[in-house]
């Protein structure tokens, strides 16, 4: 079961600056960069089933990104050449270290998580495909960022070796049919560029708060609870595997639209329902076309009615289903089932230690205070799937 302590420890990432030796925008947190490694590593594995006919074991690749978040948490103030020269040097020794200081805060995810993450670095060589793949994203997702960082910082010293660097890293990764595609510069570029841009919408823009988190950060704040949520209540694989993407993608449609904060949808009668057929219709028009047609079906299906349980039925159609119903007769691969009410609770509690943080820094707001009592009122004594999220939105309340 999920802790306070655990999630805490996921928004340790929005405090990290990246790039802080040069000059940059806002939006260059390790929170949203590890969100957009996730974002293009699915954007690389579809390639590489459908381009490659690779198998890509996508709770592995789930399960990796986690672990590599967690690990950078511990480990990202060291700049990057000091880090791998550090690593192939004392890797060993650095990898226990980091396993000592995040061991505590995992342990309510069992014993099987915590072996899991530590063979997970102990591997020799690449891992294997995911984790080339994931290795990928990450320069992938560090070549965006910079981009942007070259143009402001022309003529700085070491720039152009750190550009040529990122640029030898990524042709070690060329073997990859998507590291191709998105180095033409066309369609499935333009879709992981469009994307990006959420790092620089700013939840809560109406509020001052700290850390600052972005509508892209909050996404991946909402997968990995997802993911930790579904491995507490027994969901099978896929189940698994489709709550993490739904949780990662919920949000895509507001890089089309901006976020429409919830007092503003149900001020209107019909408002809402206006609000999700304008997110489906630019979907359609602006950002699908950027995907190859069969990957299409599959990004509705992460993000319309997000948080709706559902499966897919026999005639291939997403259909609506009851809480008990998915536990007890479709939590098997063949269904594609989805938690959506398990991710709107997690969506909420991501957005309620949003809230909680802010207010225990002593930045203080109406907006901010009224927003973590409803939700506790809301979530008073409430549990879902047996997770206890009453309790988790009561100890952060209590909190501030």
């Amino acid at each position: 079961m999920i802790t306070t302590e655990l999630i805490e420890q996921l928004f340790e990432a929005a405090h990290i600056q990246r790039w802080n030796d040069h000059i940059r925008p806002q939006g260059f947190t390790e929170l949203d960069k590890q969100a957009h490694k996730m974002l293009i590593a699915y954007v690389l594995a579809r390639y590489e089933e459908d381009d490659r006919g690779a198998v890509v074991d996508w709770r592995r690749l789930i399960e990796g990104g986690i672990f590599e978040y967690l690990h950078r948490i511990v480990l990202t103030d060291i700049k990057p050449p000091v880090f791998h020269e550090l690593m192939r040097s004392h890797g060993d020794e650095l990898n226990r270290w980091v396993f000592n200081k995040v061991k505590p805060v995992t342990a309510c995810l069992g014993d099987d998580f915590s072996q899991r993450f530590t063979a997970y670095f102990a591997s020799n060589g690449q891992g294997g495909l995911e984790k080339r793949i994931l290795r990928a994203a990450h320069y992938l997702a560090t070549d965006w960022e910079f981009r942007i960082v070259y143009r402001l910082n022309q003529g700085l010293f070491g720039l152009e070796e750190t550009k040529g660097k990122i640029a030898n890293e990524l042709e070690e990764h060329y073997h990859l049919a998507g590291v191709q595609k998105i180095g033409l510069g066309k369609k499935t570029y333009q879709f992981v560029d469009l994307a990006g841009q959420l790092r620089f919408q700013k939840r809560w823009s109406h509020s001052p708060r700290v850390p600052e988190t972005s509508v892209m950060g909050h996404m991946l704040i909402v997968a990995m609870l997802g993911y930790f949520c579904s491995l507490s209540i027994g969901a099978c694989d896929a189940r698994i595997v489709n709550n993490y993407f739904c949780g990662l993608f919920h949000d895509l449609p507001e890089v089309l639209t901006r976020d429409i904060i919830s007092p503003v949808k149900r001020s209107v009668e019909g408002l809402d329902e206006l609000i999700k057929h304008i997110e489906r219709q630019q979907m359609e028009q602006r950002l699908l076309p950027l995907l190859p047609h069969a990957w299409r079906k599959d990004l509705l299906y992460f993000t319309e009615n997000e948080f709706a349980n559902r499966i897919v039925n026999e005639a291939g159609i997403c259909e609506n289903v009851t809480e008990e119903a998915l536990r007890t007769h479709y939590n098997e691969a063949k269904w594609q089932p989805v938690d959506g009410e398990l991710l709107r609770c997690c969506d909420h509690l991501a957005a309620m230690v949003e809230a909680y943080l802010s207010l225990r820094h002593g930045l203080r707001s109406h907006q901010l205070e009224e927003a973590l009592r409803t939700m506790q009122r809301q979530y008073a004594g409430f549990s879902c799937r047996g997770i206890p999220f009453g309790d988790l939105f009561d100890a952060f309340a209590r909190s501030c």
